[in-house]
């Protein structure tokens, strides 16, 4: 039977979603989790994409194969009680054997979080704490020119071997945090996304709202197709996976 579950994580204290040898991960801790549940077998959960270090997710989406026989309710309680308290699992259905967590994707929406006001330790792990003021009119402007379909190699990890690097961001926001002038958050909805593609945008957006460049700069930086003339990486802490779309 295959399985599709919807979940949230707090990632501070993660070396980001996918499993790896000696460090503790969201994957890892799941999957030792649906072990125990399925009789000490080993389970493989093959989820929407990974997020990297210290990333947090509100909807993460995975699918998993299990041969026993659980209904869906059980399977939620049996992994809450296992996995840590900073994961959580919302939601699991059965779903058709041919499904697929990642190839299914449609779409995804990302957010950041940054705080222009004074520093805030209790949610430091949670938003960017930059702590400064940033020209907001000019960032929304920087935003129109990335969306559409574009070569984003500019703002692609560095040694990141792709044979393609176009992708389509269908919708940018800056929302104002209408109880604190000076948290906003940026949201991109794009049918994918590259590695480290989110925090790079929001490196550039930064220096934008600083006066370093200009809005239309963007334009520059995606035809050069060259990652040293994006902006610098964005802290890991202030992005969210929001939400995936099948």
């Amino acid at each position: 039977m295959r399985y599709f579950m919807t979940f949230t994580y707090d990632g501070s204290k993660y070396k980001g979603y996918q499993k790896q040898a000696r460090v503790k991960t969201i994957q890892g801790e799941i999957e030792k989790a649906l072990k125990i549940i399925n009789d000490n077998e080993a389970v493989s959960i093959h989820a929407s994409g990974r997020t990297d270090a210290f990333v947090h997710a509100l909807n993460q989406k995975a699918h998993f194969d299990l041969e026993m026989n659980i209904t869906c309710e059980k399977l939620i309680k049996a992994l809450n009680s296992l996995i840590p308290e900073d994961i959580y699992i919302k939601d699991i259905v059965e779903v058709k054997d041919n499904f697929h967590a990642r190839f299914d994707v449609k779409a995804k929406e990302y957010l950041y979080k940054i705080n222009m006001g004074e520093y805030d330790p209790i949610e430091r792990n949670y938003v960017y704490q930059y702590n400064k003021r940033l020209d907001v009119v000019e960032m929304e402007r920087a935003l129109k020119y990335l969306e559409g379909e574009h070569n984003f190699k500019s703002f692609s990890k560095t040694d990141e071997e792709k044979d393609d690097f176009t992708r389509t961001i269908v919708q940018t926001n800056l929302i104002r945090d209408i109880k604190n002038v000076n948290k906003i958050t940026i949201s991109f909805v794009g049918t994918g996304f590259l590695r480290y593609m989110v925090r790079n945008m929001v490196g550039t957006l930064i220096e934008i709202g600083e006066g370093k460049r200009k809005s239309e700069d963007i334009i520059t930086i995606l035809k050069s197709e060259d990652r040293r003339e994006a902006g610098k990486t964005a802290n890991p802490e202030g992005l969210y996976l929001k939400d995936v779309f099948y």
